[in-house]
């Protein structure tokens, strides 16, 4: 890989703070760093690299430095207002935000599922929403095999997922980001709820399977909801294939694909949770059975993440594919 010059927007908060243990992690060459904040964070230092750097405040000069990728991690406001002007000035912008992922002229990718939508990229590149991300590397190697006929999901998302407001709402019982105390509780809400009674979460997770799987009629539905876990998302994946399979080849499929561990074997108790999958990098997958009460039904389970391949390790992975 060549060496780039690399900044992170957002880079004092979680997200941000992620991606910068995952470019270490991964070895990321990286040339010169530059590290974006708001006011308020602006002025402090973080390490990278072994090399202390001074965070810089966004503002719309910011980007006339030598920048050649922009690492967007601090809301979808600030993406709307300051990605077009990384573009601008010649960066190559990759979006953690929800902002662009939406729009048919920004890829939406997945690096294991979707890589050669990267092509056709114009200056920005979305990442999917951490609930999605998991998903599609479970439902790809199916889709290609088998058909997807419908998708139900069931989420039971941590509160990092909220930030780092989130994680203090559980951690000191207080109910400030969240409609309900998270502690010792489950909200059926994540996002704002829309007039179809979906929350924008929920929503979000049916439109972007769509975009990256390219299976614009896909029969999907989602319930998302935020349990009282520090971090990893949970999802149960109810799954009608469009052709028969064998357990075992299922089995055998989701244990090969890039990404995917498999951790099924329930007469040994061996499935993953949340615990599991903290701090690495992959989505792992078990209680894999039968839906009997449709013809070729699936249930799977599958955890992961949500601050590393939720968001930093796939917004990475779009990093090494422009520059390998």
């Amino acid at each position: 890989m060549k060496k780039v010059n690399l900044a992170v927007v957002g880079a004092t908060g979680m997200v941000g703070g992620t991606v910068l243990k995952v470019l270490e992690k991964r070895n990321i060459p990286v040339e010169n760093f530059y590290a974006f904040s708001s006011l308020h964070s602006a002025g402090s230092t973080i390490e990278f690299y072994g090399k202390k750097y001074f965070v810089q405040e966004l503002t719309e000069d910011s980007f006339s430095q030598d920048i050649d990728i922009v690492i967007f991690c601090a809301g979808g406001e600030i993406s709307e207002k300051f990605a077009p002007i990384a573009v601008a000035e010649g960066c190559t912008v990759v979006d953690n935000t929800s902002f662009f992922r939406m729009d048919n002229n920004v890829p939406l990718i997945v690096p294991e599922v979707n890589p050669k939508d990267i092509e056709w990229h114009k200056g920005i590149i979305a990442n999917p929403n951490c609930s999605t991300i998991q998903a599609m590397l479970i439902l790809k190697p199916l889709s290609d095999k088998y058909g997807l006929r419908r998708v139900i999901y069931s989420t039971y998302q941590s509160v990092s997922g909220a930030g780092l407001g989130g994680w203090k709402d559980l951690e000191n019982g207080t109910e400030k980001v969240f409609s309900r105390p998270i502690a010792y509780n489950l909200i059926p809400q994540i996002d704002t709820f829309l007039e179809n009674g979906y929350t924008k979460e929920e929503m979000k997770m049916i439109n972007e399977s769509r975009k990256i799987l390219g299976l614009k009629d896909l029969k999907v539905t989602a319930t998302a909801v935020r349990v009282p876990v520090f971090c990893s998302h949970s999802e149960s994946i109810n799954i009608e294939l469009d052709a028969p399979f064998e357990l075992d080849d299922i089995k055998a499929l989701l244990g090969s694909s890039p990404g995917v561990v498999l951790m099924d074997d329930i007469k040994n108790n061996i499935f993953p949770t949340p615990l599991d999958a903290e701090g690495k990098d992959e989505v792992f997958a078990g209680r894999i059975r039968r839906d009997e009460s449709v013809e070729n039904g699936l249930n799977i389970w599958c955890v992961a993440d949500n601050l590393r391949k939720g968001a930093a390790t796939n917004a990475v992975q779009i990093v090494e594919l422009l520059i390998q």
